[in-house]
C-alpha cells in the first residue's frame, strides 16, 4: 500500500511499483489520536521501508550514452504479443532471421544491434532483472520464455562495452525489468484465438506478501503454423510450421531491513516448434532461479546470485531437389546446459554530483551435444558427443562526475580474466561402440581490459549534446566452439580454436526535448568487430566434410572463422512524442557495415556481413484514453539484405502494417483484435540451397477477451 500525495490529501493505494510500510512505536501507538493532530511530528517517526523490486537502476552517466526506453504501455499493445517485434521499436535491433519465435529455429534467434551481424549466437547482452537470458551453451536467446505482459519496461543501450554488466555487450545492452504490482491488477488474463487456429493464454495473480509483494503468472501459445517455404517453391514435403509453448514465472520481493530488499524469481519454459517438414522438430526448455539482495541506503549495493538450466533437441533432413523425400540426417537429440553466476555492486558515498560504482562478476557455463548422424536406410549409424566449460571472472569500476549543472562525464573500466575449459569430441560407430574420433582440446585463458566512457552537455534544459567511446568483448559461445549445425541442405562446422570477439567504437548524438512529452534524438556512431565470428563458406556439394558429414549438390560446406574484422557505421534516430491521450514514437537506422577478411576469408573481404540490412524503421502512433478504447498502428520497413557470406542470395525489403485495438465491455474485462501484417507482405526470412525461399509470419488475426490490467 502506498500514500500518495495529492493537493495536500494522502491517498492509500493498493499495488503500487513501491510498496511503502510504516513501523510505529509502541509510545507512537499509545498516543495515536494526539499524533494525528499533529500531522509534521507524525512524519517525523515514520520509518519507511520502500520496497520496489527493481535494481538500483539507471546509473548517473546514462545521459552520455545512446538509451532507447520502452514503457509498459507499449509492451501492452505489439499486435504479435511477441518480445522481439516490441525490441525491433528500436532500430537497428535484429536477429539473425526475420522470422519470430513461431517459425524460426531457436538456434537463430541472437540479438544484435548496429549492423554487428554475421552469425546467430547474440552480440547484444539481454538481461532480466539483472540475469544474463542468453542462452548457455547457444548464445541464442528463448524469447518464448519472456512474455511481454509480465514486463514492466525495456532500455536499450545501443554501443558496446557496457562494463557493470560483465562481457557480452559487443552491440549493446538489453535490460528487461518485470512488472511491478502497479502494472497489472490483482488477478489478470487474457484468452485470444487467432489465424490458423491458434491459441494464446495467460493468467496471474499479483498481491502483498511479507511486507512486499509477490506474483506467479503463466502464459501458454500453440498453432497450426503457416507454410514457411514460399508458394512457387514448395513441394510435397512442405507443410506447416506448427508450435506449442508455455512458461511460468515466479517473483517474491520482501523487505529485510529498513534499506535493504530480497528479490527471489523463478522461470521455466518449454518451446516445441517444427519447420515445416519431417525431420525438423526442435524442443527447447529451461528453469532459471536467481536470488537478488539490494541496499538502498547511503551506501547503495546489490548482490545477485543465479542458475540457469537448459535442455535442447533439433531434428535434420536433407530434401531431394524435387521437395517429394526427406531423409534425416542428423538427430541432435540431447543438448544439456547449465549456467551459473553472480554479481556484486557497490555504490558508495564519495561527494555531491559522484557517484560511484565497483563491483566483480563471474559466470560459468558447461553444456555439450549429443548426436546421432551419418543415416543409412532410414537408420543412424554413428554417434558424437561434443562439449566443454567457460567461465569469466571480472572486476569493474565507473566514475560519474556532474560539473555544475550542464556537463556529466562518466568513465571506467574493467579487467576479466576467462578460461575455456574440459572442450572434447568424441565420435564412435553404433553398431560397436568403436571410437571414430576421440580428441581432447588444449584448455585455453586470457585477461581481457575494456572500458568506456562519454560525456553529455547541456547547453540549454532542452538541448543534451553527448559522446561516447568504448571497447568491449565476448567469448566464444560452446556451440561456436565445438557443435555443428545443418540450415536446409547446407552444413556449418564448428571450431574449437575461435579466439574471442572485440569490438572498439565511438557515438555522438543530440536529445531534443523541446516540450513536455516531446523527445527526438539522433546518433552517428562507428564500430569496428575484430575477430569477429562468422560461417565461412569453403566448398560447395556434393562431398563428405569434416565436422559435418554428407553435403548434397544444393549445399554449401561452411565453418566458423574469426574475421579480420567487420566495420560498421551509420545513423541512428528516435523520436516520440505524447499528447493527451495520443503517442507517436518512431525509430529509423542506417548502417553501412563491411566484412574486413584475408585467408580462407579473402573472399568476403569488402561485402556485407550476412543478414545485415542497410535500412531499419519502424514508427506506432497509440491512442490510449484512461478506460476507453485503446488502439496503436505499427508500421515497419526492412531493406534488403543478403542471406550468404558471399552476398549471392539477397532477401527483399520489406514494408508490414499491425493494428490493435481495445474496447471494454465491464470495468476489468475487454474485448481485443490484433492484427499482424495486414497486407500479407512477403518476408523473406532465408534462401537455401537451390534458392529455396522461406518467409516469415503472413498476415494474422487475433479476437479476444483481456481481464485486468492498468
Amino acid at each position: 500500500m502506498t500514500r500518495v500525495k495529492r493537493g495536500g490529501l494522502a491517498v492509500f493505494r493498493h499495488f503500487s511499483p513501491e510498496v511503502r510500510l510504516r513501523r510505529f512505536s509502541a509510545s507512537t501507538a499509545a498516543a495515536i489520536a494526539a499524533l494525528l493532530s499533529a500531522a509534521p511530528a507524525f512524519a517525523e517517526d515514520i520509518q519507511e521501508i520502500v520496497v520496489t523490486g527493481t535494481g538500483l537502476g539507471a546509473a548517473r552517466g546514462d545521459s552520455a550514452y545512446d538509451v532507447v526506453t520502452i514503457d509498459r504501455a507499449r509492451l501492452e499493445t505489439v499486435a504479435s504479443g511477441r518480445i522481439e517485434d516490441v525490441l525491433r521499436d528500436a532500430a537497428g535491433f535484429q536477429q539473425f532471421r526475420r522470422s519470430d519465435s513461431r517459425s524460426a529455429n531457436p538456434t537463430s534467434q541472437g540479438a544484435t544491434l548496429r549492423g554487428l551481424g554475421g552469425n546467430a549466437s547474440s552480440r547484444a547482452l539481454v538481461l532480466l532483472d539483472g540475469v544474463p537470458m542468453v542462452d548457455p551453451f547457444g548464445g541464442w536467446v528463448a524469447f518464448p520464455a519472456l512474455d511481454p505482459i509480465r514486463l514492466g519496461q525495456i532500455r536499450v543501450t545501443r554501443g558496446g562495452g557496457t562494463g557493470a554488466f560483465g562481457p557480452g555487450a559487443l552491440a549493446g545492452t538489453v535490460e528487461l525489468s518485470s512488472a511491478g504490482p502497479n502494472d497489472m491488477s490483482p488477478v489478470w488474463g487474457g484468452l485470444a484465438y487467432g489465424s490458423r487456429d491458434s491459441i494464446e493464454a495467460d493468467a496471474g495473480v499479483s498481491g502483498e506478501m511479507a511486507g512486499g509483494f509477490a506474483s506467479i503468472a503463466g502464459g501458454y501459445q500453440r498453432g497450426d503454423g503457416f507454410v514457411p517455404i514460399v508458394g512457387e517453391n514448395r513441394g510435397a514435403v512442405d507443410g506447416r510450421a506448427k508450435y506449442e509453448q508455455y512458461s511460468v514465472a515466479a517473483r517474491a520481493v520482501i523487505p529485510v531491513g529498513d534499506d535493504t530488499e530480497l528479490q527471489a524469481n523463478g522461470l521455466g519454459f518449454h518451446d516445441s516448434r517444427t519447420r515445416g517438414q519431417r525431420f525438423t522438430a526442435n524442443v527447447n526448455s529451461g528453469a532459471d532461479a536467481s536470488v537478488r539482495l539490494v541496499g538502498r541506503g547511503r551506501w547503495g549495493w546489490e548482490a545477485l546470485a543465479y542458475v540457469q538450466m537448459r535442455e535442447f533437441s533439433n531434428e535434420f533432413g536433407s530434401i531431394d531437389d524435387t521437395r517429394s523425400t526427406t531423409n534425416q540426417t542428423l538427430d541432435q537429440y540431447n543438448v544439456p546446459a547449465t549456467g551459473l553466476g553472480g554479481r556484486l555492486e557497490i555504490r558508495p558515498p564519495v561527494g555531491e554530483g559522484i557517484e560511484l560504482r565497483l563491483g566483480t562478476d563471474i559466470r560459468a557455463l558447461s553444456g555439450q551435444t549429443k548426436e546421432h548422424y551419418t543415416y543409412v536406410a532410414g537408420l543412424p549409424t554413428r554417434g558424437r558427443e561434443t562439449g566443454g566449460k567457460t567461465t569469466t571472472l571480472g572486476a569493474f569500476a565507473e566514475a560519474s562526475v556532474d560539473l555544475g549543472d550542464r556537463v556529466t562525464l562518466t568513465g571506467g573500466g574493467r579487467v576479466d580474466r576467462w578460461w575455456i575449459r574440459g572442450g572434447f569430441l568424441d565420435e564412435r560407430t553404433l553398431a560397436t561402440g568403436a571410437a571414430i574420433t576421440d580428441v581432447d582440446y588444449a584448455d585455453r585463458s586470457g585477461t581481457r581490459p575494456t572500458g568506456r566512457a562519454g560525456i553529455a552537455i547541456r547547453p540549454t534544459e532542452a538541448i543534451t549534446l553527448r559522446s561516447a567511446a568504448y571497447l568491449g568483448w565476448r567469448l566464444p559461445t560452446l556451440n561456436e566452439l565445438y557443435r555443428p549445425f545443418r540450415v536446409g541442405a547446407d552444413a556449418t562446422a564448428a571450431n574449437a580454436g575461435l579466439k574471442p570477439e572485440r569490438v572498439k567504437g565511438i557515438d555522438g548524438g543530440v536529445d531534443f526535448r523541446p516540450l513536455p512529452g516531446v523527445r527526438l534524438s539522433a546518433t552517428a556512431f562507428w564500430n569496428r568487430l575484430e575477430d569477429g565470428i562468422a560461417n565461412v563458406t569453403i566448398a560447395r556439394g556434393p562431398g563428405t566434410f569434416p565436422g559435418v558429414g554428407f553435403v548434397s549438390a544444393a549445399g554449401a560446406y561452411r565453418r566458423r572463422e574469426n574475421l579480420d574484422s567487420i566495420r560498421s557505421r551509420g545513423i541512428e534516430i528516435d523520436g516520440s512524442v505524447a499528447l493527451s491521450a495520443w503517442r507517436l514514437s518512431a525509430s529509423y537506422a542506417y548502417t553501412d557495415a563491411r566484412v574486413m577478411a584475408s585467408g580462407l576469408a579473402a573472399v568476403l573481404d569488402g561485402l556485407r556481413p550476412a543478414q545485415t540490412p542497410k535500412h531499419n524503421a519502424s514508427a506506432t502512433v497509440g491512442y490510449e484514453p484512461e478506460g476507453g478504447p485503446r488502439g496503436a498502428l505499427t508500421l515497419r520497413y526492412v531493406g534488403s539484405q543478403f542471406e550468404d557470406d558471399q552476398n549471392l542470395r539477397a532477401l527483399d525489403d520489406a514494408v508490414t502494417l499491425d493494428a490493435y485495438a481495445s474496447v471494454p465491455v465491464m470495468p476489468a474485462l475487454r474485448v481485443e483484435a490484433r492484427a499482424e501484417n495486414i497486407a500479407d507482405a512477403r518476408v523473406e526470412a532465408g534462401i537455401s540451397g537451390g534458392n529455396i525461399v522461406e518467409r516469415a509470419t503472413p498476415r494474422t488475426f487475433w479476437i479476444g477477451l483481456r481481464y485486468g490490467g492498468r
